[in-house]
């Protein structure tokens, strides 16, 4: 599989053998070799096998081996022929970010900081089948995976202006609870207001660059502001209704003669009752994601209130990049009802769009892009050319290049950590393993990958943070 070269930042995977189209890679010259030994290439081009693919298979400059898809890839499949594919989605169902904005300057945190981790680390149950101080019943978690963060704002866990500031208005339609299984239900009953493990983090962050200051106004952010950054998704409890589906799928291939070119790609005609179950289901989990970090929002609020008083902190969005979304695009100058995968990539719509909120319609959709523990996060918005070459989509954070054993091997826990508070960032973490797993070296640069997505014009850089404080799971 060879790569042509399109520009600086796009690469082209001529369609070939069972390819229904082509696949694109955005990256810089440097990245290109990695990509091709992780098998990415590989992923691009069995995702563009798929029936009903519409455009071009897509990998973000973020772009690393995945469950099916690359992580980093985007695929949009039509709504008469196309196909839903759990592979596309992720384990992680609307695994997302929220930022969240405090009138406060960094520079007023002073010797506060250690003691609003202490707040946030004890209010925030993080690590691996943690559960939280949330409990709802069977009736509560099926209003959960129906009404999302709307969920949580009626239960009090945050105010309604929250709900504007979060993709689809706090819930994902088309949900339908009876699509879960009950293991599905158990393991999310209990792990509401849960961060989780993995890469799954919570960041205290100083904004400490702004590039584009209409934008950043809009957003309501200025230069030396104190942030909080939530990366987490849908617990347990969407990682089941991904492991229920993949099974239903293998069997639908086999059902609707699709030749899969990796199984892990299963899938399913849209129009099937196995795709119409599977996607009420990945919504449902994606309603538990967006309740999820609306409880932890609300928890995060708690605990810079016993800090800093009366500090309030609001919403500036919350956006996922592991979900499958029924979108209007252009396709050859007409309207074209689309099933967007997004695994590991994130919405970015342009200004005017009619789904972003009255307040960023001037300037685009923000698009969160965290760093790797330890090094920037960036806040960038969406654009037109994005709408037009990628669906409106970007990268959703650094990528890795190291897998997490190799991380666990190369990195010493400890002096990582030593390294990090040396640096001013503190830490705290349920895993001493788990920080290992997620250092900054098993990451690529994510200041490279912003920039290719900006050269590419899919995304324009609005604001860059650093870290101050981290919490992982």
């Amino acid at each position: 599989m060879k790569l042509e070269k399109i520009d600086s930042c796009r690469w082209r995977l001529r369609r070939q053998g069972k390819m229904n189209a082509d696949g694109v890679v955005y990256a810089s010259a440097g990245m290109v070799a990695p990509l091709e030994a992780d098998k990415v290439l590989e992923q691009v081009s069995n995702v563009a096998c798929l029936p009903g693919i519409t455009g071009r298979s897509m990998a973000m400059p973020d772009a690393h081996w995945g469950y099916g898809f690359p992580i980093g890839g985007v695929a949009a499949f039509g709504a008469e022929e196309g196909v839903i594919s759990p592979g596309g989605v992720g384990y992680d169902i609307s695994c997302g970010v929220r930022l969240l904005r405090s009138s406060l300057k960094a520079s007023e945190c002073g010797d506060r900081l250690p003691r609003l981790m202490d707040a946030l680390f004890s209010a925030v149950p993080s690590g691996i089948g943690k559960s939280g101080g949330v409990r709802v019943d069977d009736a509560g978690v099926a209003r959960v995976l129906t009404e999302g963060a709307r969920w949580a704002v009626d239960a009090g866990f945050g105010e309604p202006p929250d709900l504007e500031a979060c993709e689809d208005i706090g819930a994902m339609p088309g949900a339908l609870p009876e699509k879960v299984s009950a293991r599905a239900l158990e393991r999310g009953g209990p792990q509401l207001g849960t961060l989780g493990s993995g890469n799954h983090f919570l960041e205290v962050q100083e904004v400490d660059e702004v590039y584009d200051e209409k934008a950043a106004f809009c957003f309501g952010l200025f230069k030396g502001q104190l942030v909080v950054l939530v990366h987490t998704g849908s617990r347990g409890l969407g990682y089941q209704v991904c492991d229920d589906y993949i099974r239903v799928m293998l069997g639908a291939s086999r059902k609707y003669g699709i030749a899969l070119p990796d199984r892990q790609l299963a899938c399913a005609p849209l129009k099937s009752a196995e795709g119409k179950d599977y996607f009420a289901a990945m919504a449902c989990a994606a309603n538990y994601a967006k309740a999820n970090r609306q409880v932890i929002t609300h928890l995060i609020r708690q605990a810079f209130g016993r800090v800093f008083g009366g500090e309030f902190l609001e919403v500036v969005y919350d956006v996922s990049h592991n979900i499958a979304k029924m979108e209007i695009h252009q396709v050859n100058g007409s309207p074209a009802l689309l099933c967007v995968h997004r695994k590991g990539a994130t919405r970015a719509f342009p200004a005017g769009h009619e789904e972003l909120p009255p307040r960023y319609k001037a300037v685009g959709q923000p698009v969160l892009v965290p760093g790797s523990m330890g090094t920037c996060s960036y806040v960038l918005s969406g654009t037109p050319h994005a709408m037009s070459e990628t669906f409106g989509s970007v990268c959703h954070g650094a990528g890795r290049v190291w897998s997490r054993s190799k991380a666990s091997r190369n990195v010493d826990s400890t002096n990582l950590r030593h390294e990090l508070e040396g640096r001013g960032i503190s830490v705290r973490t349920a895993s001493m393993k788990g920080l290992a797993e997620e250092a900054p070296a098993a990451y690529k640069d994510v200041c490279e990958v912003v920039a290719v997505c900006e050269k590419a014009g899919i995304a324009s850089k609005v604001a860059r943070m650093r870290p101050l404080g981290v919490v992982k799971g």
